[in-house]
């Protein structure tokens, strides 16, 4: 601390779809800009594959992990966030889908509503835009050839026009915009092929075409995803960003006299759990954008509070999930031929497709929230994690396996080829071949609070019941895909205990028209704190009801167009 603090134009905390696009946005207007990222940097090849490498793959600098998957635990609610360079672009399916317009509610706070949105979807079209211009968005395309119309895409296609009939006009299906590379031309998309970058990605690595291994969510090894590090990081970096990983912010507050902000953080070490006692880094800036994540930056907002005496009282509200559920469809084959519906759901993209289910609000008959189903899928190796998780049957083939082998070796002439017998200890592979996993996300209601608990630790008060009539909608049509499909639906476990999973926590630094709606203004700047700019899913009052990456970097644009005085 004895050093003068470097000072920048800007300080950006954070990397993910906020962040990122805000340093590249003011590093191309010439700012000296300085983002600060806690996590490392994930080149093509070093995502963790074997069960060592994903034992280190969470994040807790505290016990020794400085992984990729940040865990947060509630009591109604559980989140999976990242933490590397990229943000939630390493690991998210890589869905960019606009907000649907009519889904940019106005509700009246102070009666009982719960979002007001002060912007409209006009207000982020030229954001909408730039931002899927600047990434790379191609649509899944399953009409190319064969091999890219997967058995999962071919369901949901099949069990939306099921649903269409039932539900005219409020059941629409198509392929997603996805930020993937399938292809290097305007031919047709080839897999495993080098792509050609006009500017060099900043790991200096060679990225591959899209292989459909499923793997998008466990970090693509390819770089076959156009994550942020590969166009806007890189960007920003040619620009004369100066990035900085596996720095954590600690603190910050206004500097004497009201101009600008200190920032405090430190800098994580190999092997170093005494998280609290490393040397903190001090800079100074003009600007200060907080792009740590809805838990990130609302955790930090509500520690450094203190420091920050203006700030609307609706700090720490507006919590969504984005309506995000899990559901599956469960389909029988025959245990002998194999005959029947056959999915392989770790084949294609994570998500290739979506059913859309009207809203209310429009206008075709619909009753009630929308929202999206998608086909979802996992790496190849969960399906051997789930076929030797079947213990009865792994115990019983074992048995088998051994009665057959004494049986042959007490034979006067046994046989020679041993093979079928290894080959009956794999079992069918029916469990994991049939399965059809649904991720349903949309328009629930934003009524969590986030607050700190007695031991300084984010705390927040949700629960099912404000969204549940959202929820019983979004599950009876995953009962409906299931019954179209023949196959048979299955809860995501954690719904009996009145718990779910996001993985789209959205709010706690929610926009509005003025302090009593909001944190933030509609454009990102912290109301009471001229150069204070939050920039991620913290921001949004509420639900996106399509996967929020591309709003929440649309909205980034926005603020950078702000701060830059366009």
């Amino acid at each position: 601390m004895s050093a003068p603090p470097e000072h920048f134009d800007a300080v950006v905390v954070g990397s993910g779809f906020g962040g990122s696009v805000m340093t590249y946005r003011l590093a191309e207007a010439g700012r000296r800009v300085c983002l600060l990222e806690r996590g490392k940097s994930y080149p093509p090849g070093s995502f963790a594959r074997s069960p060592q490498d994903m034992k280190q793959n969470f994040w807790d600098p505290s016990r020794g992990l400085q992984g990729l998957y940040n865990v947060w635990s509630f009591r109604h609610i559980g989140a999976v966030v990242s933490s590397g360079l990229g943000g939630g672009s390493l690991i998210y399916a890589n869905v960019l889908l606009r907000k649907d317009e009519k889904w940019f509610v106005k509700e009246d706070l102070a009666n009982g509503g719960y979002e007001s949105w002060p912007l409209t979807r006009a207000d982020l079209e030229p954001h909408y835009a730039r931002v899927e211009k600047e990434i790379g968005v191609n649509a899944y395309p399953f009409d190319a050839s064969p091999f890219y119309d997967t058995p999962k895409t071919q369901a949901m296609r099949e069990a939306a026009a099921a649903l269409a009939r039932s539900k005219p006009g409020q059941t629409t299906w198509g392929p997603l915009p996805l930020a993937v590379t399938f292809a290097n031309s305007a031919g047709p998309p080839v897999p495993g092929e080098p792509i050609p970058e006009a500017i060099p990605n900043l790991h200096g690595r060679t990225r591959t075409t899209c292989r459909l291994c499923g793997e998008c969510n466990v970090g693509c090894n390819y770089g076959s995803k156009n994550t942020l590090d590969y166009n806007y990081l890189t960007r920003a970096l040619k620009a004369g960003a100066d990035i900085r990983t596996r720095c954590e912010v600690r603190s910050f507050q206004p500097r004497e006299g009201g101009r600008g902000y200190d920032v405090f953080y430190v800098r994580h070490q190999d092997g170093v759990t005494d998280t609290h006692h490393l040397p903190l880094q001090h800079a100074t800036c003009d600007n200060l954008v907080l792009a740590a994540g809805t838990f990130g930056s609302t955790f930090l907002l509500l520690k450094n509070r203190a420091a920050f005496p203006a700030l609307s009282p609706r700090l720490g509200s507006a919590f969504s999930g984005n309506g995000d559920i899990l559901g599956l469809t469960l389909h029988s084959l025959n245990a002998r031929t194999g005959a029947g519906r056959v999915i392989n759901p770790s084949r294609g993209t994570v998500i290739t497709s979506a059913i859309r289910m009207a809203d209310a609000l429009d206008g075709v008959g619909a009753d009630g929230r929308g929202f999206y189903l998608e086909d979802a899928g996992y790496p190849e190796f969960v399906n051997w994690i789930a076929q030797t998780a079947d213990v009865p049957g792994m115990l019983l083939r074992l048995w088998r396996f051994a009665v057959a082998w004494i049986r042959r070796r007490l034979a006067t002439n046994p046989a020679s080829d041993a093979g079928a017998l290894f080959s009956a200890l794999f079992g069918d592979g029916n469990l994991t071949r049939s399965c059809l996993p649904l991720l349903g996300m949309g328009r629930d209601v934003p009524s969590g609070h986030f607050t700190l608990n007695d031991g300084g630790f984010l705390d927040l008060d949700w629960s099912l019941a404000a969204s549940n009539p959202y929820f019983e909608r979004v599950r009876d049509t995953m009962r409906a895909v299931s019954t179209a499909l023949d196959g048979t639906f299955q809860d995501d476990p954690t719904w009996y205990l009145s718990r779910l999973i996001t993985v789209h926590p959205l709010g706690g630094c929610p926009m509005g028209k003025d302090p009593a709606e909001g944190v933030v203004s509609n454009n990102g700047e912290v109301f009471g704190y001229p150069g204070l700019y939050i920039a991620d899913g913290s921001a949004l009052p509420g639900p996106v009801g399509a996967n929020p990456s591309l709003t929440i970097a649309a909205c980034a644009d926005r603020f950078a167009d702000r701060l830059l005085g366009h």
